[in-house]
C-alpha cells in the first residue's frame, strides 16, 4: 500500500515539478510571484483537448497547445508586466497584476468551454505491470520519463547555454546585464514562454493521467507549486524539482492513509511548516542585504 502511494506520488509530483520550475524561473529573474502560472496550466490542458476535438490528431494538437500557451505566457509579460517594469512600479503592483491575469484566464476559459468537468483522452494507456504489490501503469512511467527528460533539458539550457547564462545574469543584476548588452526584456519574455510551455505540458499530462479536466484545476495547482517552490527554495531550479516530488508524495500518502479530503490541505500545511522552520527552503540560502 505504501509503495503504491509513493509511486502515485512520484508520478503526480513530477508534473508539479515541471510547473514549479517555470514558477521558480520567473521568480529567479524578476523576484515576482506569478499567480497566473496555475491558470496557464489549466489553459494548456483545455487547449490540448479542444484542438484535439477540432483536428482529430492528438499529438499535433498537443504541440499546438504548447505553442499557444507559451504565447499566452509571452502576452502576460508583454502586455501586462513590461509596462509596469518600465514605469518603475512597485513589485506589489506586478504581483496583483498576475493575480488579475489569472482570474481573467480562468473566467475566459469558463465562458468559452463551460464550468463542468470534461473527459480527457488518455493516449498513453498502454497497459500496466506490477512491482511487488504495487500496480504501475505505463501512463505513469511515460509521465515520469517525460518530466525527467524535460527537467534535464531545461537544466542544461539554464546552466550550459548562452541563453541560460543571460537568464542568470538578468536574475543576479538586471541593470548590470543590460549594460553588458543583454536584452533583458527579451530574456524575461523567453522565461515566461518557457514557464507557459511547461505548464501546458504538465496540465495535459495530468489530464491524461486522471482522464478529466476542469476549470478549477488551475487554482489548486497554483498553491501546490507555490508550496513546492518554497519547500525546495524559491529561485533554485533543483529545489523546485525536489519540492514538487515531495509535495506529490506527501499528498498521495495523506490521501491514502488519512483521508482524500485532506490531500489539498497538505500544500498549506507544508507552506506553514517550511516558513516557520526554514524560510529559505531545503536548497535556498539566506540572503545578505548590504547597505
Amino acid at each position: 500500500m505504501l509503495l503504491q502511494q509513493i509511486i502515485n506520488g512520484i508520478t503526480i509530483g513530477s508534473t508539479y515539478a515541471l510547473v514549479a520550475i517555470g514558477f521558480t524561473m520567473v521568480f529567479g529573474v524578476l523576484e515576482l510571484t506569478n499567480f497566473a502560472n496555475g491558470s496557464l496550466y489549466m489553459l494548456g490542458a483545455y487547449l490540448s483537448l479542444m484542438l484535439y476535438l477540432a483536428t482529430g490528431n492528438f499529438w499535433v494538437s498537443f504541440a499546438g497547445s504548447i505553442i499557444l500557451t507559451g504565447a499566452a505566457g509571452y502576452l502576460i509579460e508583454r502586455l501586462a508586466l513590461r509596462h509596469l517594469r518600465q514605469k518603475g512600479a512597485p513589485k506589489l503592483s506586478a504581483l496583483i497584476t498576475t493575480l488579475g491575469m489569472s482570474m481573467l484566464l480562468d473566467n475566459l476559459v469558463m465562458i468559452c468551454f463551460g464550468s463542468e468537468s470534461k473527459p480527457f483522452p488518455n493516449k498513453l494507456d498502454f497497459g500496466r505491470f506490477t512491482i511487488g504489490s504495487a500496480v504501475v501503469s505505463y501512463t505513469q512511467v511515460i509521465i515520469l520519463a517525460v518530466a525527467c527528460i524535460l527537467m534535464l533539458i531545461l537544466s542544461l539550457v539554464v546552466y550550459k547555454t548562452k541563453l541560460g547564462k543571460a537568464m542568470r545574469c538578468t536574475a543576479q543584476n538586471m541593470e548590470a546585464a543590460r549594460l553588458m548588452g543583454i536584452n533583458t526584456n527579451q530574456i524575461i519574455a523567453m522565461t515566461f514562454v518557457i514557464a507557459g510551455a511547461l505548464a501546458c505540458i504538465s496540465g495535459t499530462l495530468v489530464g491524461m493521467y486522471y482522464s478529466s479536466i476542469d476549470v478549477s484545476m488551475g487554482s489548486m495547482i497554483g498553491m501546490k507549486i507555490f508550496a513546492s517552490a518554497i519547500l525546495g527554495g524559491v529561485g533554485v531550479l533543483p529545489g523546485a524539482v525536489v519540492g514538487g516530488l515531495c509535495m506529490g508524495i506527501l499528498e498521495t500518502v495523506v490521501a491514502g492513509f488519512v483521508s482524500s479530503g485532506y490531500r489539498d490541505a497538505i500544500a498549506f500545511t507544508v507552506l506553514i511548516v517550511v516558513l516557520l522552520f526554514r524560510p529559505s527552503g531545503l536548497f535556498g540560502k539566506k540572503q545578505i542585504n548590504k547597505v
